[in-house]
């Protein structure tokens, strides 16, 4: 539970109360894409102090919305997750980063992967696509990701693709200049047809800026 309640019956005071604390909505996102070890989750939320975040992160569990559990073997490591109730935030945050993407910012840092992959959910362009159906495999700093393309809308998820279109391995800094910094690909694409990975990484133009 949060430190300060709203006091207010309205839903959104009542979800505020949960997850409106500093750094516990990047928490969930940071989670949206599988289960993180601590260290994972400091790399990703790097300005994050670590007692904050552990503190957040034993609000969030005992709120039902992520919870600490051990890996099987070989990894056998704690990790963080969100429970079904922290899952269907995904929605959520989402929407509130297609918002959040026209608002000007001056921050020069790194977006986490899971930063990345949110912000290409939010700025795919459904027109840009077109009549595109194909899949990918996303090697991105480490972690893995399956996108696929069809009718119009993207779906990105943590894994493999079985039969990907293209393989694309590269690291969140250079995947974020070739997605939204205009940077041609290089060696960035290890298996599959070079063209198609260009198109698919077209697909998400910068956004307007408010004014």
């Amino acid at each position: 539970m949060a430190d300060r309640s709203y006091d207010d019956p309205c839903g959104i005071a009542r979800a505020l109360d949960l997850i409106g604390e500093r750094w516990a909505l990047l928490v969930v996102r940071e989670l949206l894409f599988g289960p993180k070890r601590f260290t994972d989750l400091k790399a990703g939320l790097p300005t994050a102090s670590q007692n904050v975040l552990s503190h957040r992160l034993k609000e969030l569990e005992e709120s039902g919305i992520l919870t600490r559990c051990k890996l099987g073997p070989p990894a056998g490591a704690w990790v963080y997750e969100l429970t079904g109730r922290g899952y269907d935030l995904r929605p959520v945050i989402i929407e509130l980063a297609k918002w959040g993407c026209h608002a000007p910012t001056a921050s020069a840092a790194t977006l986490s992967v899971a930063a990345l992959m949110l912000a290409m959910l939010t700025t795919f362009s459904p027109t840009l696509a077109g009549d595109l159906d194909a899949t990918y495999d996303l090697h991105v700093s480490g972690e893995h990701f399956r996108a696929v393309v069809a009718n119009g809308k993207i779906e990105i998820e943590p894994g493999h693709a079985a039969e990907p279109d293209a393989v694309i391995e590269t690291d969140a800094v250079t995947l974020r200049s070739i997605v939204f910094g205009g940077r041609a690909l290089a060696d960035e694409v290890v298996a599959g047809d070079e063209r198609s990975a260009a198109r698919f990484l077209g697909l998400f133009p910068r956004p307007e800026i408010y004014r």
